[in-house]
């Protein structure tokens, strides 16, 4: 096969790009390692930034979208005893969306059906080769056991942490950064109505938690727990109590409501960026040159940003021949990829516990601080609903 943009991974950086690139009239053909099915099912991200809402709004992705989400003004900061809303329209005038990402995902995958875009799931070995060349190409097996070559003009690596993209780029030409951190979250989904108007971020000494939502009928949690935990060890009845203690069940009157729980999971917390995020004609965008804890909900935000800037690159360097954009789209991608990284960090630092008392006080006095100055508030605020994109 013979295309403009081969795109490696069918999530929802992906299959934006292919949508942004058909609006201009470039052709793309998508290739995935897992199936449709699971692509559409893996519990990930629920909260959208204003200028996702935005950019999926005028990329006509937005119906459901409209119907569907549940706008929120901001968010709960609390530790025990207290309490504190943040109204991020109030501070920046920008909101949040709750709108899980396996509906975008939903949303873009009957787009780009309606289109007759061309996705090829469930391929294996894929390999990427003469990227520093104008005409690169990639091969993998089919899910028929044939081999298969796309050729194309440029290559675009949305695959993720584990895909082959990354790896694409040569050793010598690349630059790492990363963060392990001592501890994970363990999720559960909940078949119940959030106990909350907004999301509650809250520290407390046994460990942070986070009570989250995907509907109106279900509800999203996470427990800081130890890395090499076992789900198995959480019994339904333990995970509520833990919820029920860090949350501050009966604290001012406030009630978390138990419901049977649909899906539980752990998730490691790490920071990575691999710098550049261009390499000859490849180019990597989402989790494929980054990763960020969760706490900040900037990974499925920081992957759209990306796009939105790779799709205009693209497009002037394919019918323009233009390629000043495609040179800068690393440099450009990176400063917010960097903004996010931090912000996710000191959010994930400032709310999980360790043993040292000391830590633990130094993070009350920031929440503190965050809660009762305007421009503690304020900061947080700019960064959790989303700078504009191109910041």
């Amino acid at each position: 096969m013979r295309t403009q943009v081969a795109i490696i991974g069918a999530g929802p950086a992906g299959l934006l790009l292919s949508h942004l690139l058909d609006a201009q009239g470039i052709e793309s053909v998508v290739i995935e390692t897992r199936s449709r099915e699971y692509v559409e099912a893996r519990i990930r991200a629920g909260i959208l930034e204003q200028s996702t809402v935005d950019l999926l709004t005028e990329a006509g992705l937005g119906e459901r979208l409209a119907a569907e989400g549940d706008p929120h003004r901001g968010i709960y900061l609390q530790w025990p005893e207290e309490r504190h809303h943040l109204d991020f329209v109030e501070l920046t005038g920008r909101a949040v969306t709750v709108y899980g990402q396996t509906e975008v995902q939903k949303d873009l995958g009957k787009a780009r059906d309606a289109a007759g875009q061309q996705i090829v799931y469930e391929v294996s070995e894929t390999a990427l080769h003469d990227l520093g060349t104008d005409r690169p190409y990639v091969t993998y097996t089919d899910n028929n056991g044939r081999p298969a070559r796309l050729d194309a003009e440029v290559v675009v690596g949305c695959d993720g942490s584990f895909g082959p993209s990354r790896s694409a780029v040569p050793e010598a030409a690349r630059q790492t950064w990363q963060r392990a951190y001592p501890y994970s979250w363990l999720g559960v989904l909940a078949d119940v109505a959030p106990s909350t108007d907004e999301l509650i971020y809250a520290w407390h000494p046994d460990g942070f938690a986070l009570h989250s939502m995907r509907s109106s009928t279900v509800s999203r949690f996470y427990l800081q727990v130890p890395t090499d935990t076992d789900v198995a060890q959480w019994s339904d009845e333990r995970i509520w109590e833990a919820l029920a203690t860090r949350l501050g069940h009966g604290q001012n009157g406030w009630q978390l409501t138990p419901g049977p729980l649909t899906d539980k999971s752990v998730l490691p917390m790490r920071s990575f960026v691999q710098q550049p995020m261009r390499h000859g004609r490849l180019f990597l965008a989402g989790d494929a040159a980054h990763i960020v804890p969760p706490t900040g909900a900037k990974g499925l935000n920081l992957a759209v940003a990306d796009v939105a800037l790779l799709a205009p690159a693209l497009t002037a360097l394919l019918l323009k021949g233009d390629r000043g954009p495609a040179e800068a789209y690393s440099a450009d991608a990176l400063r917010r990829v960097w903004r996010c990284t931090h912000f996710s960090w000191w959010m994930t630092t400032m709310l999980h516990t360790s043993a040292d008392p000391f830590e633990a006080q130094l993070q009350l006095s920031q929440l503190r601080w965050v809660t009762s100055s305007e421009a503690g508030a304020r900061g947080l605020a700019e960064n959790y609903a989303g700078l504009p994109i191109g910041f």
